[in-house]
């Protein structure tokens, strides 16, 4: 089972090499690696360079942003499975995507998820939280609960049936994709059990209250495109779930 890994990145010169370097040390596994810039100005495409011969596609040029981005690599993507990892983010161990393949051959689902964890953006050694998906069962959006997208993999023929990313949504298009498949169209998914993808603090959606809020107004959107009624619970917990995801230890 081929596996391709998306990375977009756009003037990323501080932590691209430890996201590249972290995806080409997978073992066990047959990877395509696919790499979208946004035209970065600074050292980024330089220290791409350095690993072009390991990458398998890199494109360098203007998107409309990071979910244009997203779709321009599945749709170049080869592989049955399809993860994305972005520029901040690195994997845990050199065994991750071994073990997503295995859970994925065992299981027949759709999709597998595991867990993440919070970094410190300039000591990445430091752990600030950790995110415990937990097994998913059917309504737990409605109390506002999410996989972290990082650790979320999706076989391809989920894209080429329900979509990609929606880029109406700036921050939010990534818990529209999951709550289309999952909850919509109920696709099947499986919980792995670790850590897969640590995250330096400080991300687009979650850098400040307000971007919060915003993002949380974008989660609403996503039900309504849909068809969804998301309830009560969805519309009081769901702001309040993904702050203390951010601020709590």
């Amino acid at each position: 089972m081929k596996i391709t890994i998306i990375t977009v990145c756009r003037n990323c010169q501080e932590t691209i090499e430890q996201t590249i370097c972290s995806v080409l040390a997978q073992e066990g596994i047959e990877l395509e690696f696919i790499l979208i810039d946004g035209l970065s100005t600074d050292n980024t495409l330089k220290i791409v360079e350095k690993y072009k011969d390991r990458i398998g596609k890199i494109v360098s040029e203007k998107d409309q942003g990071m979910y244009d981005a997203l779709n321009k690599g599945i749709a170049l993507a080869t592989g049955e499975v399809i993860g994305m990892l972005h520029a901040d983010d690195f994997y845990a161990s050199s065994d991750i995507l071994s073990a997503v393949v295995k859970t994925f051959e065992l299981s027949g689902s759709d999709a597998v998820y595991g867990d993440l964890q919070y970094v410190g953006k300039l000591f990445p050694d430091k752990v600030i939280r950790n995110w415990i998906s937990g097994p998913y069962r059917e309504g737990l959006f409605l109390r506002g609960w999410m996989p972290p997208h990082p650790a979320f993999f999706v076989r391809k023929s989920c894209y080429l049936q329900y979509g990609q990313f929606n880029t109406l949504f700036k921050t939010a298009a990534d818990y529209e994709l999951m709550l289309r498949f999952i909850q919509k169209h109920k696709i099947k998914i499986e919980y792995l059990p670790r850590v897969l993808v640590k995250m330096r603090v400080g991300g687009k959606s979650n850098v400040s209250i307000a971007n919060r809020i915003r993002a949380n107004q974008e989660d609403r959107l996503a039900w309504k495109i849909n068809g969804l009624r998301p309830g009560i619970l969805t519309l009081t917990m769901k702001p309040f779930s993904k702050l203390k995801q951010f601020f709590s230890h």
